[in-house]
């Protein structure tokens, strides 16, 4: 394909960082074109029905929905990052929705209201990795040797506990070493290294403090 490639970005969406990371996997150049979702241009407006980053410009014409983008780059470009067995690849895509919905509860932690309600989100992610950690086999990767879409998909979410785990140990991987092992490979991937913003950290930190919420107060008390 030697379409022209723009991808509209928010620095800190993690939708956005799997687009991203299928991009540079395939190695095809690409403009990315950081958005402020809270003074949206009118050319963003245009191009995306939803308002919400990433959205795919294929010479112009618009791809939206990070699967939908991720899906259509691997139809389109080498290498092929779904496996061909269609059961598989079907499963492969049930991962990658349940990484979509392990992001929510990480919205629903960071947002909570109350202490009671954050442990209470705390909890739920570790019951959802402990579900990652039971399909997970030798590794490197969550298809073994072979980096997939659904690798593309919790690099992005794994990102979310180095800021974390600054604050609190939360204990969210205790007794999970295949679920660690991951992560720590998924990291030092230079394709996922690279999809987020170099100040992706202290950005989301300050994202974080400005929350009205019991970890934003957390931050607070410990100055960070």
């Amino acid at each position: 394909m030697n379409a022209r490639l723009t991808l509209a970005s928010h620095v800190l969406c993690p939708y956005v960082q799997r687009a991203v990371i299928v991009l540079k996997e395939k190695g095809v150049p690409f403009e990315r074109r950081d958005v402020d979702l809270s003074n949206k241009p009118d050319w963003f407006l245009a191009c995306s029905p939803l308002g919400k980053t990433p959205v795919l410009l294929v010479d112009g014409e618009p791809i939206f929905e990070s699967a939908v983008i991720c899906e259509y780059l691997d139809d389109t470009l080498s290498p092929r990052l779904h496996p061909e067995e269609a059961v598989t690849r079907a499963r492969h895509r049930g991962w990658m929705e349940f990484g979509s919905s392990l992001l929510n509860t990480i919205g629903a932690f960071y947002n909570a209201s109350d202490e009671a309600t954050l442990a209470a989100q705390a909890a739920q992610i570790k019951a959802k990795l402990a579900q990652v950690e039971a399909v997970l086999g030798n590794g490197p990767w969550f298809a073994g040797n072979r980096f997939s879409l659904v690798d593309a998909v919790f690099g992005p979410v794994f990102r979310y506990f180095d800021v974390f785990d600054e604050l609190e140990d939360f204990r969210f991987f205790e007794d999970l070493p295949k679920t660690v092992a991951w992560r720590v490979a998924l990291a030092a991937r230079p394709s996922v290294r690279e999809a987020a913003h170099p100040d992706y950290a202290a950005l989301l930190r300050a994202f974080l403090r400005r929350r009205d919420s019991a970890l934003a107060r957390r931050m607070r008390y410990h100055k960070m």
